[in-house]
């Protein structure tokens, strides 16, 4: 998915949704403009459509895959909509590799199962959006590990806090998914509520 400009994205939406915007400096630019311009009133589907844009560069995923997957959700009758919608975006192969460290961005994330970096349940998978499930295996092909990209991956692991429904076994230098993800006590950029009912309309 092409992006225009990541800096004046996340300005225009008011929140430091990519890696390289969640600078204390990039926050501190956002206070200044808040504090410069008057707030413009906005409509509620503007406000929809914000939030949208922010879940949606979060995960840097394409329109169509986006709207798939809060269709589905919609369309199931899910009594946690919020939450299966989370659950579906986190549980991505390649937002799994970034969550894991593995790759420094998601952009990034994406580009390494792409090109047959990973290996899931000892398979070579190159989908960046298969659903990774509990009890599944992360790992990075053998023939990748002296790739400059992970040679000092234990160490990079060190100093990475992983989620809680996923976990490493560092003698392995292998991780597994425990459990599905789910939003309790998770701060999100954006408002998944909103988001769901600009896709009702």
């Amino acid at each position: 998915m092409k992006l225009g400009p990541k800096f004046k994205i996340a300005r225009r939406l008011g929140a430091p949704i990519f890696e390289k915007t969640q600078t204390a400096k990039f926050k501190a630019t956002l206070g200044d403009k808040k504090k410069s311009k008057r707030p413009a009133s906005k409509t509620e589907f503007s406000k929809q459509l914000i939030e949208k844009q922010k879940a949606r560069f979060t995960y840097g995923i394409s329109e169509r895959q986006f709207s798939s997957y809060i269709k589905k959700v919609i369309e199931s009758g899910s009594h946690t909509p919020s939450n299966d919608v989370f659950t579906a975006l986190e549980t991505r192969l390649d937002n799994v590799v970034y969550r894991l460290g593995i790759a420094t961005t998601r952009q990034f994330a994406r580009q390494v199962v792409s090109h047959g970096h990973i290996l899931v349940n000892g398979r070579k998978l190159n989908v960046p959006s298969y659903i990774v499930k509990p009890g599944d295996t992360i790992d990075v092909r053998i023939g990748s590990k002296a790739n400059g990209i992970f040679k000092e991956l234990e160490e990079k692991l060190k100093t990475i806090t992983t989620p809680t429904w996923l976990t490493w076994n560092i003698e392995k230098k292998q991780a597994s998914a425990l459990r599905l993800p789910t939003l309790d006590g998770q701060e999100l950029l954006f408002d998944l509520n909103s988001v769901l009912e600009y896709y009702k309309r």
